[in-house]
């Protein structure tokens, strides 16, 4: 026997393509409309056995909200979520609104039919591959990038940046106040407040962090005093 099923999907063409799909092999298809305003309130008031919503956007907040209401008013509607190769937070996302079931969109039609019969069933509709993908990721996810060095980048002023990269290249005292056309005794308190914000004791560890932490690769290299030719006698 066919299960009545809703088609509810941000694209409408896809929405009803499912949906012809459907009842070209004995489902009955009460409607199919994009999720929008008012969609949880048609899911609710049709009443299927299973609405299978679509979202090309499972990890975005508050994608769910409609399924979160549905479960709430129609607790016996089964909401199995129709969407991309899912992160594991996307996953989780429409799980915790209350879907019982996970199908890709490039699923053949025998297996959103098999879902459905699950959903219907009371099981949980997700294929063994997509939660083996879906833990694989959680117990080894990529490595992210080291993201200390913005951190340290944002405490410092765009002088004392400048300041930062001169000391890493080795300039002393004078040589930063020359190349930056300041008094020696500013040069210095820079170098000092550096240091301070770096949380380092040194010029030498200062430039130890900046380099593990690819301070010096996002910085802006300070521009150089081109020496001008002196004017004729």
């Amino acid at each position: 026997m066919g299960v009545r099923v809703m088609v509810v999907d941000e694209h409408r063409l896809l929405a009803e393509a499912l949906a012809s799909a459907l009842k070209l092999r004995g489902h009955r298809v009460l409607a199919a409309a994009a999720p929008a305003v008012g969609a949880a309130e048609l899911v609710i008031n049709r009443s299927p056995e299973v609405c299978l919503f679509g979202t090309a956007t499972p990890a975005e907040p508050g994608v769910f909200e409609p399924v979160v209401r549905i479960r709430r008013e129609r607790p016996q509607i089964a909401v199995v979520v129709l969407g991309p190769v899912p992160s594991p937070r996307g996953i989780a996302a429409a799980f915790a609104a209350g879907a019982c079931g996970y199908v890709r969109h490039d699923e053949r039609i025998e297996g959103v039919e098999r879902a459905l019969a699950k959903a219907r069933a009371g099981e949980v509709a997700i294929s063994p591959q997509l939660l083996q993908g879906a833990f694989g990721e959680l117990l080894n996810p990529a490595a992210q990038p080291d993201d200390e060095g913005s951190r340290l980048l944002r405490l410092l002023t765009p002088r004392e940046i400048e300041v930062l990269v001169r000391v890493a290249e080795g300039e002393d005292t004078r040589l930063i106040a020359a190349g930056m056309a300041i008094a020696p005794s500013t040069a210095r308190t820079h170098v000092q407040r550096v240091l301070m914000k770096l949380g380092v004791g040194s010029r030498l560890e200062a430039a130890a962090l900046a380099a593990r932490t690819g301070l010096l690769d996002r910085a802006v290299p300070p521009a150089r005093t081109v020496p001008q030719p002196s004017e004729p006698g």
